[in-house]
């Protein structure tokens, strides 16, 4: 199945955006040079030499020596004032980084392209103009230094430089847990073998036997060096500048993520069967590049050429390639905060909203058809109500062995499921077990409705474990009775409109209006988090959870106390005022009476801080956020209840959700 271009996960971290234009500029002290100076110091000069002449002068009648040359001081320093505000190279310059830095300004905003303002054309084409650099390829390797050694069986191996290389992907990650895993080793090694010499491959015979200490300490200390070194930023801009824009329909768009994935080892999610095999470079030879006819095509590196150049302007991707592990395809597209991506969520949450209009009819007719005389039917209306109810995928039909044994809710098996007539006090409970997308284990325990437990015992009737529970029902034909139900309905639909309307309904039992901001911003996660845990969006606890914590109770502990102290404070003024009766005093009072208020307010957001945080520790908000919520649903939250749009989405994100900010008002339902 196609996916997007993994880079790195999209976490809640600002992205600084290199803005076009004035980057040069900006960091540079404003006054002149030593150049710049000298006229300056020539005219001083001269006036010295003026003063020195005048000195030889015989004085004005009826005034001093003195108070001539004082007189003639004052106006040779206002003509030499007038003359460096007229003249100076260093003011002129100052006064022309002003109008250029205020010219930058005016262009960013005149290049913000409000598309969403535009008339929109269904007619299938995404663009008309395509240009671009191509894809930035990863660097080549760099072979070890000498004195840092690989050994086996104790003694030291020169490697040739292909085994040498993957050898330093699995020495880089000798402190992850990865490489102590035994699916993780056995795929290396395979891989590895794969890249050795005939001579090599005869010596070396386990992994056990391999010593890549020296290696890994080498990364470990390069590491290091480089985080002590100052940025290397002009690279990175240039980098950027070059192969991170393109011009689609006459404007500047910027590219998600323009580099190729560099070579290594495959981690994968959860328990990968294929964790720990070899992620070969890409090459040129591999990229087939999207772009206009009547653009300049991107020119492949020397030596090099194109797999295939394309001009389909039907697609929104600039570039893919087929990566080697699971045979997926790869794409580089432009940035979230394009057009074409936006106007892509945009269309996806006003599907959802037109199935707000139709769903109560399509639960009728769903749970109509749990009796149908037709199995067909059964299986269907009843894997309908599961990703109806429970968010499920629909699953991805796929040849046994293609890939990890992930299932969706078409693909369950009998062993996936367990009927429970009572547990824990509930009737007709069912208990799912199994692999989800990105081999994400989905645990739950749902009581449903009596039918739907009896169509399910029904389903299971003479099994075995690893039959499938819905064997009349595929993924195609589901999706082509949920088109028959409303055009553009798919599963991915479902869980968009389950996951928004979750949200909405959240906010709204869950916000109080006389909160504070932080305790209205820890409504909004609690809020975020139910439609995580509908949509199973599951992640392990951070390593860095405890000594947070720990951190962060350290800060309340310090407050407490700092209001222990200011509450004392405040007794006390109270005792000087009740005793002196006087306007100094009763200011005191006053203020201490404020340093408590502050003090209180912030200990109670540390503390609301610190439940986030214990709530949201296995629970992954950022994937629903910015994936399955209709944006414009937090945005008229924000507005309605006066918190700051900041403080739900990130500078990357606003841009990105642009549109819903411009759109949306404080009435706005989904």
């Amino acid at each position: 199945m196609a996916k997007r271009l993994c880079g790195k996960e999209e976490e809640e971290e600002e992205e600084e955006e290199v803005m076009a234009g004035g980057a040069g500029e900006l960091g540079k002290p404003l006054g002149a040079t030593a150049e710049e100076r000298k006229p300056a110091k020539r005219k001083q000069s001269n006036a010295k030499e003026t003063q020195q002449g005048r000195k030889e002068e015989k004085p004005q009648r009826g005034k001093s020596k003195r108070a001539v040359r004082k007189t003639d001081g004052r106006q040779n320093a206002r003509k030499r004032k007038a003359q460096e505000d007229d003249g100076h190279p260093a003011k002129e310059k100052k006064k022309r980084k002003e109008e250029e830095h205020g010219k930058d300004k005016a262009n960013v905003k005149e290049e913000r392209w409000k598309w969403w303002e535009e008339e929109k054309h269904d007619d299938g084409v995404k663009w008309h103009q395509l240009e671009h650099k191509g894809p930035y390829f990863a660097p080549p390797y760099c072979p070890l230094p000498e004195g840092v050694n690989f050994y086996y069986g104790g003694k030291c191996m020169k490697l040739s430089l292909p085994a040498e290389e993957v050898a330093t992907f699995y020495a880089k990650m000798l402190d992850h847990e990865y490489t102590a895993k035994k699916v993780f080793q056995n795929n290396f090694f395979n891989d590895w073998i794969k890249e050795m010499t005939p001579v090599e491959r005869k010596k070396i015979k386990e992994l056990g036997k391999c010593d890549f200490t020296e290696i890994h300490k080498y990364f470990v200390d390069k590491y290091e060096a480089q985080k002590a070194l100052p940025k290397e930023e002009k690279q990175a801009e240039r980098i950027q500048e070059e192969y991170g824009y393109c011009i689609i329909d006459g404007h500047r768009e910027k590219i998600g993520n323009f580099k190729t994935e560099p070579p290594g080892l495959f981690r994968g999610r959860g328990d990968h069967p294929k964790m720990g095999m070899l992620k070969k470079r890409v090459m040129p030879e591999d990229v087939i590049i999207n772009c206009s006819k009547d653009s300049k095509i991107p020119q492949p590196p020397p030596g090099h050429a194109w797999k295939e150049v394309r001009c389909d302007n039907t697609v929104t991707w600039l570039a893919s390639w087929t990566e080697n592990i699971q045979g997926s395809i790869k794409y580089i597209m432009l940035n979230p905060s394009s057009k074409l991506k936006g106007e892509k969520d945009w269309q996806k949450y006003e599907t959802a909203r037109q199935l707000k209009g139709v769903v109560e009819k399509i639960r009728a007719q769903y749970r109509a058809d749990w009796k149908s005389k037709e199995m067909k039917k059964r299986q269907r209306s009843v894997a309908l109500y599961f990703i109806d109810r429970l968010a499920l995928r629909a699953g991805n039909e796929k040849e046994e062995g293609e890939t990890a044994d992930t299932v969706g809710c078409c693909s369950l098996r009998v062993e996936h499921i367990t009927l429970h007539p009572r547990l824990d006090g509930q009737e007709n409970v069912v208990e799912f077990d199994f692999l989800g997308k990105d081999c994400i284990r989905y645990y739950n325990k749902v009581p449903v409705e009596k039918q739907v437990f009896k169509n399910l015992q029904l389903f299971m009737e003479n099994k075995e474990p690893g039959d499938d529970l819905f064997d009349r029902l595929s993924t195609t034909s589901l999706n082509k009775h949920l088109q028959d139900l409303m055009e553009g309905l798919t599963a991915k639909v479902f869980r968009t409109y389950n996951a928004s309307i979750t949200l909405q309904e959240q906010l709204e039992a869950l916000t109080d209006e006389d909160d504070n901001v932080a305790a209205k911003l820890l409504s909004y996660n609690r809020a975020n988090r139910a439609v995580a845990i509908l949509c199973n969006h599951q992640r392990a606890t951070p390593k860095t959870f405890e000594k947070s914590m720990q951190n962060l109770q350290a800060k309340i502990d310090a407050k407490k106390k700092q209001l222990k102290e200011a509450k004392a404070g405040l007794q006390k003024a109270k005792a000087d005022h009740k005793a002196k009766k006087d306007v100094k005093s009763k200011a005191a009072v006053e203020k201490k009476k404020k340093m408590v208020e502050k003090a209180e307010e912030q200990l109670t957001k540390l503390r609301l801080q610190a439940t986030d945080r214990e709530e949201n520790k296995q629970i992954a908000l950022g994937t629903s956020k910015l994936n399955y919520l209709d944006p414009r649903i937090s945005v008229a939250w924000c507005k309605r209840f006066g918190v700051p749009i900041e403080k739900i989405y990130n500078k990357t994100q606003r841009e990105k959700f642009a549109w819903a900010i411009a759109m949306a008002d404080e009435d706005f339902e989904f």
